[in-house]
């Protein structure tokens, strides 16, 4: 939000938000946006299409049109809102894999643990669940492919913000530390045709990078190597490149993870960390704040300002050399590159 809460009603309507988030979580889940996508339809043809209980269903689609996700043209028939449609199965900047990971079960319940974090230190999803957020992935494949689809979803205008803001053309080789299935470094590729790279991340999650890689056109140029970053990283990097992983750790698990990085690099090589910018505006920090408390619930990490990111690149023999920010466009949603050289 970006003014303060002002009446009774505004807060119920937050204290009630988790009604709305089930809501759509269940019309997302039945797949109603894609039975919707060309036209409105009655409630007893998307009950039938989906097997569900016609006046549940009813009730359910019926209060988010009166939230305005939906809307209700006539008796028991309804259409897809505009904003509805980023729902949808496949569409450009689709939120349907965001909505199944973040409202399923297994990331639901640990919400509901959030006091017990606050009172302990315990991060709520290893209290829900018995065990860390990562091992529980590794073990619940399907959930793990709707966490691999959400962390997607964006994925491609965000690496294009990412290659577009850095200067990687005086670079021989650019290491993507944690890189996942490779849509950044492959767009980092594109970009700049006489850059090698090398993808970097547990074996389990690389396995199907190469396809990304090789549709991109520079599988030629890309090298992918399984491993640890807690262990050692890849050699002779003029660049490592890190989205999103120093957010996921305390602070001696992220310095540990910054020192190898430090001993990897070739003489003159840069860290680049793409983060979320904790600013010391709450209403400018939105983002990083949503992001924060996730971090809180589910791994134990945490964002950090700026100040707090220099100290932990100066633990890890880093200085930090400047900040870029990726504009103020909906991709880019607070994120900052921070650059970082030897000590």
């Amino acid at each position: 939000m970006d003014r303060p809460v002002e009446s009774r009603e505004e807060l119920l309507t937050l204290v009630r938000g988790y009604r709305i988030s089930q809501a759509i979580y269940v019309a997302t889940r039945l797949g109603i946006p894609d039975l919707l996508a060309d036209g409105p339809r009655e409630i007893d043809e998307l009950a039938h299409a989906t097997g569900s209980h016609p006046p549940s269903l009813r009730r359910v689609l019926r209060f988010l049109a009166g939230v305005g996700v939906l809307d209700n043209v006539g008796p028991d028939r309804f259409a897809l809102t505009p904003v509805a449609a980023a729902l949808r199965t496949g569409v450009p900047g689709s939120l349907r894999p965001s909505v199944l990971l973040w409202l399923d079960e297994s990331h639901w319940r640990p919400w509901g643990h959030l006091l017990h974090t606050v009172r302990t230190g315990e991060t709520a999803f290893h209290h829900a669940h018995g065990t860390g957020v990562f091992d529980y992935l590794a073990g619940h494949p399907e959930v793990a492919a709707l966490s691999t689809a959400a962390m997607s979803g964006n994925s491609p205008a965000h690496a294009r913000l990412v290659a577009a803001a850095y200067d990687f053309s005086r670079m021989s080789l650019v290491v993507d530390v944690g890189g996942g299935r490779g849509r950044l470094l492959a767009t980092i590729l594109e970009r700049y045709p006489r850059l090698r790279g090398i993808l970097f991340d547990q074996p389990h999650v690389i396995e199907d990078a190469r396809q990304i890689i090789d549709a991109a056109g520079v599988g030629d140029r890309c090298e992918l190597v399984g491993g640890s970053f807690f262990d050692a990283v890849p050699a002779g990097g003029d660049a490592y490149i890190l989205r999103n992983i120093i957010h996921d750790w305390e602070d001696d698990q992220a310095v540990a993870i910054l020192t190898n990085c430090r001993r990897a690099m070739a003489t003159g090589a840069r860290v680049v960390l793409v983060e979320l910018y904790l600013a010391a505006d709450p209403q400018a920090a939105l983002p990083a704040l949503y992001s924060d408390l996730e971090m809180l619930v589910t791994v134990g990490g945490r964002e950090r300002t700026t100040d707090e990111h220099a100290t932990l690149l100066a633990r890890g023999g880093l200085r930090l050399a400047q900040t870029i920010a990726l504009g103020r466009v909906e991709e880019a949603m607070g994120y900052h590159l921070i650059e970082a050289q030897p000590v």
